[in-house]
């Protein structure tokens, strides 16, 4: 199975970080990264158009967009199917199937990022084995091929987690809540956050303190995905 979201240099295992990179990098299941450093921007945190692959960071009215409702309240992101379509449909199809209702924040690490769609993390009897599960199809992961782009790693950007094969995407995504630039290029990005980077910056902090940990959130901290749905902006 896979490892947490994080990814690091192209060196490194692609669970968060690879581990000999200087920063982690998003994991997909079974792998496990070392915490990176933050890389905290100097001012406003909302990437710029350049950071997007010179991509819009409002959506149009009518377009879709992915409302993610937690116990800490909402957070809303936009898609970029111009960059990464692959990870869009996926992504949507998973939303649209319920997959990820229920899911937990399974890997939290401040100054860096939140990981979450596991549905391992559903069932807190299955803790140990959280930030390895994946989108199961007859029996087989489903895996989305890699749709590495321009599109710099800044707060806000959504992402999706692999292992090592850099065509292990999944069902596990994650948000950068600080920039995060050794993971451009490594991690397919496909959307960027709207509004709720709030909600984002209140579940980081469910992590562990200790980088030795990785990242990973104790079961009763753990922050609950009640439903991720896809909605037409502007969001009611």
């Amino acid at each position: 199975m896979k490892a947490p979201i994080f990814a690091l240099a192209g060196c490194v295992a692609a669970a968060f970080l690879f581990g000999c990179a200087e920063k982690p990098e998003p994991a997909a299941s079974g792998e496990t990264t070392k915490q990176p450093e933050a890389t905290k921007p100097a001012e406003a945190p909302k990437p710029t158009e350049e950071a997007t692959g010179k991509l819009p960071t409002e959506p149009k009215d009518g377009e879709d967009v992915a409302v993610i409702d937690t116990d800490k309240g909402k957070i809303v992101f936009m898609f970029y199917p111009q960059k990464a379509p692959k990870h869009v449909e996926n992504f949507k199809e998973l939303a649209n199937a319920k997959f990820y209702d229920g899911v937990r924040f399974h890997r939290c690490m401040p100054g860096f990022m939140i990981q979450t769609g596991d549905p391992l993390s559903k069932d807190t009897g299955k803790y140990d084995m959280w930030g390895t599960g994946g989108n199961m199809v007859d029996g087989k992961e489903k895996f989305v091929p890699a749709e590495f782009t321009d599109i710099h790693h800044a707060r806000g950007i959504v992402s999706m987690a692999r292992a090592n094969d850099p065509n292990s995407a999944s069902s596990q995504f994650f948000i950068v809540t600080d920039n995060a630039p050794t993971l451009d290029g490594k991690y397919s990005a496909f959307g960027w956050v709207v509004s709720g980077m709030d909600v984002a910056d209140a579940i980081v902090k469910t992590g562990p303190s200790d980088p030795n940990e990785n990242g990973k959130v104790k079961k009763d901290d753990a922050v609950t995905v009640k439903s991720i749905r896809i909605e037409k902006w502007p969001v009611k």
